[in-house]
């Protein structure tokens, strides 16, 4: 289990133990989701109790997508590009520009804390992040060509917990499979819940459980298509881990990441978690039915949201009470 962010094993629902689709972290190499690890010894050590001699490092993960860094569990640092700053070392004494959006005018995060792996210089650091993104990459490149191949429509839902991606799955679902094939794949740490919610809408849903895990991998996903029957010209909803942060650099395999944002939780989470409205095609602002009875400004939300992605589309709706569920309808099919 990852020292750091204690991802282990999950198991995609109708699967036995032993079985080859059964999905865990190897920390020795590069697999999976492959949390990389590098041992500290020699004049790297940190001595003290925070490392000890030749206590292994977990390093996550990072990677670059457009004008945002991305920033992958609990290393939250501004790794930058250029040669100078990749040739320095990581000491307390270093602190690295903070980043910008693509507009230039908002600092995802800075100074030491942000920075600072010990005994990992800045090239390290990069290499070792970029090389663990690597397989993930691959494996959803091979799932993107599986799903072209079978012309098939495939969204990664995105949010926070109780956002309400799942009632608006259900509405979509109920709606929607009369006029295309659908299936889900659905991602918690625990139970099958939302798989079981899924199910009573008569599409197939498949529940893969992460245990301690944070978000879905290209593995997961490539291994849950096994367990479903996938029709051609179909759509293949994955319904993501409830988290604003990790789901938003593990490519799928997947046409479009569409970030769901309830009027509940406030509207400056785009400022607040950038890099997944930056890695988002659609927002989705649902429970608009609760306006009267919370503080939360649409406008100032849609503005934040472009201030990280300019290009980002927006659809207002209320999944409980079916307004706005036309305009994600006719997105969908239009997508």
């Amino acid at each position: 289990m990852c020292s750091v962010c204690g991802c282990g094993e999950s198991r995609i629902e109708g699967e036995q133990h032993g079985e080859h689709h059964v999905h865990s972290h190897h920390h020795s190499d590069h697999h999976h989701h492959g949390h990389h690890t590098d041992q500290v010894s020699g004049d790297e050590q940190k001595a003290g109790s925070e490392y000890g001699a030749g206590q292994t490092v977990v390093i996550h993960h990072y990677h670059h997508q457009g004008d945002v860094h991305h920033h992958h569990h609990h290393y939250h640092g501004a790794a930058q590009e250029n040669s100078t700053a990749v040739e320095k070392q990581a000491d307390h004494s270093h602190e690295l520009a903070p980043e910008h959006s693509a507009q230039g005018d908002l600092h995802f995060g800075k100074g030491e804390a942000g920075t600072h792996v010990p005994g990992i210089n800045q090239r390290q650091l990069i290499q070792i992040e970029m090389d663990v993104l690597g397989k993930n990459d691959q494996l959803a490149e091979h799932n993107r060509e599986h799903f072209a191949a079978a012309q098939q429509l495939v969204l990664n839902l995105v949010s926070s917990p109780g956002s309400g991606k799942t009632t608006l799955l259900t509405e979509t679902l109920k709606q929607l499979q009369q006029r295309r094939a659908c299936a889900v794949i659905e991602g918690d740490q625990q139970t099958t819940n939302d798989a079981d919610r899924i199910r009573a809408t008569g599409v197939p849903a498949i529940q893969v459980n992460t245990g301690k895990g944070c978000h879905l991998d290209a593995k997961m996903v490539h291994d849950a298509c096994h367990q479903l029957t996938l029709d051609n010209e179909g759509v293949l909803f994955i319904e993501n881990v409830g988290n604003l942060v990790c789901p938003s650099s593990f490519d799928l395999g997947e046409n479009y990441k569409v970030a769901i944002l309830s009027v509940t939780e406030g509207e400056d989470k785009p400022l607040k978690y950038p890099n997944m409205f930056a890695a988002s095609q659609l927002m989705i602002i649902n429970k608009i039915d609760l306006l009267p009875y919370v503080s939360f400004d649409i406008d100032n939300c849609i503005a934040n949201a472009r201030r990280v992605n300019p290009d980002i589309q927006v659809i207002q709706l209320s999944a409980s009470t079916g307004e706005g569920m036309k305009a994600w309808l006719n997105w969908l099919e239009t997508a």
